[in-house]
């Protein structure tokens, strides 16, 4: 490469400055996440009721059984504390590597793109079903139907953030890399494969447990474009963006 051609260390700062990298980076990625976390518990603390089994999203409760099959009663302690330090690990690390803190306004630009983004996602999902499947009926919500608003804005809130850890973080994750070293498959084959697989175990995901709905194609269906979405959203947008477009198109499902 000539030196005319050679891009400048001007031109590499700038890209790394840009709205783009920097909200994929951990810092903005993991901080515009918490709030998330943090309206998530505060609902579901508030909505416990002493006596009687604590609600909890599907993704959060199979992390939280993981650990209590470990360390026992302390378990759900234990998930919290290490997904909090974790947490706060990876957005340290990429602090003291950039040597740079974050600014607000990168924030508001985060939260406008997902919520775009789950209005782009609940309408071209909705009319690629219909278009495979010949019409789109109203989903059914099951037993989430007869539940309360809040209990239904905690269970999106939770969605966003438990599901895209497990199913996006961890499955899509982990399936790429057995993909590349059981299959011998490459990079790019690799990661199709996984959010192909990751998004019809996503979709299966919704028909478990006693608040799971009642089995159907379309609903089947939807949900699966949904997973595969959302697994294209992570690889190229990070995430954050990923677990509030996914709260932000749950909650209009659900509240709607």
């Amino acid at each position: 490469m000539t030196a005319a051609t050679k891009p400048s260390r001007g031109t590499s700062a700038r890209r790394s400055g840009s709205y783009l990298a920097l909200s994929r980076s951990h810092r903005y990625s993991i901080l515009f996440a918490l709030p998330l976390l943090a309206g998530y518990e505060a609902l579901a603390s508030f909505l416990a009721q002493p006596g009687k089994p604590e609600l909890r999203n599907g993704a959060d409760a199979i992390l939280r059984a993981a650990f209590t099959a470990v360390a026992g009663a302390r378990g759900p302690a234990i998930f919290m504390a290490a997904v909090i330090l974790l947490g706060l690990g990876l957005i340290v690390r990429d602090m003291r590597q950039t040597r740079a803190g974050v600014r607000p306004v990168v924030f508001v630009g985060m939260l406008a793109e997902a919520a775009a983004l789950a209005a782009v996602f609940g309408f071209a999902i909705g009319l690629t079903t219909a278009k495979l499947l010949g019409s789109l009926h109203a989903l059914s919500m099951g037993p989430l139907e007869h539940t309360s608003w809040a209990t239904r804005l905690m269970l999106s809130l939770g969605a966003g953030l438990y599901e895209e850890l497990f199913f996006r973080v961890i499955l899509v994750t982990g399936l790429a890399t057995g993909a590349r070293v059981v299959l011998g498959l490459g990079n790019r084959a690799a990661g199709v494969l996984a959010a192909v697989v990751g998004a019809f175990i996503f979709s299966a995901f919704h028909y478990i447990g006693p608040y799971g709905d009642a089995l159907q194609l379309q609903s089947f269906v939807f949900r699966m474009l949904s997973g595969l979405a959302f697994s294209g959203l992570y690889l190229i947008r990070g995430f954050g963006i990923t677990a509030w477009t996914h709260a932000l198109y749950d909650s209009f499902l659900l509240l709607t």
